[in-house]
Parts: C-alpha cells; structure tokens; sequence
C-alpha cells in the first residue's frame, strides 16, 4: 500500500477479483450500504484470489486493518482488487481493496481497504501447506 499518494491520485492495487451493484436490500438503518455486506464481498474476492494462489480449498481465519474511507450508496458499482501481501506455511494474507463507480459516474473512488487472512485446508477440512508456485 502507498500512504504517501494522496487519495485522489491513487489507483487500485492487485487485481480485480469481483464486480457486483450494491442494491437496496444491502442498506443498513441509515440508507447506506451495510458494512458487513461489503466485508462479504471482500471476503469473496479475497477467496477467489487465496484459493487461486493456494490451489485449492481456502478458510477466512483472521480480518486485519480494515479502514473504512467513504461509504457505498445504493447503485455503486462495487470492484474489489486483491493481491497477495504474505505467504506463509499454510496460511495466505490477501490485501483488498474496495472502489466504487458511482452512478452516472466514471471515476473509481476507494471507500474501503483490509487484509484478510485465509488458511489452505485440505479436503477434509485440515490445515495444509500452501502449494508452492
């Protein structure tokens, strides 16, 4: 991550794991989209990603460093990015990142930012190594 880019310089990092619109059944009591629908298609786009890497079956086991930076309004576009932050011997940090379009928009806004820390298992539920490559 790059803390010394000004946010409106800032482009996304890592891949783009998943696309979707946030719709109004996703709102919390104040009309805003609701942060635990986010940290799910976060958690979504960084199991696509750590399952990738460790070529198989993957577990969330720990959410770290979430920074919430604006919120996501009914109708944004939703773009998660991931990238790989650590591997170690059986567990996978993915840092993720959210940006939305806004409606009738064109510029991609970071509201939303966390690593997430995923363990290989193996088919029958048990830690594994990650596979190497």
């Amino acid at each position: 991550m790059i803390a010394a880019m000004s946010e409106e310089n800032r482009q996304p990092n890592g891949e783009l794991a998943i696309r979707t619109l946030a719709m109004p059944a996703d709102t919390n009591q104040a009309g805003d989209i609701f942060g635990g629908w986010l940290m799910s298609q976060m958690d979504i786009a960084g199991g696509i990603t750590a399952a990738k890497r460790a070529k198989g079956r993957v577990a969330t086991i720990a959410v770290d460093a979430m920074k919430f930076h604006r919120p996501v309004y009914v109708g944004d576009v939703l773009c998660c990015y991931a990238e790989v932050a650590r591997i170690g011997n059986t567990s996978i940090t993915i840092h993720i990142e959210a940006w939305v379009v806004r409606q009738q928009g064109t510029d991609r806004i970071l509201v939303t930012e966390g690593d997430y820390t995923f363990v290989a298992l193996t088919a029958d539920g048990r830690p594994r190594p990650v596979l190497e490559g």
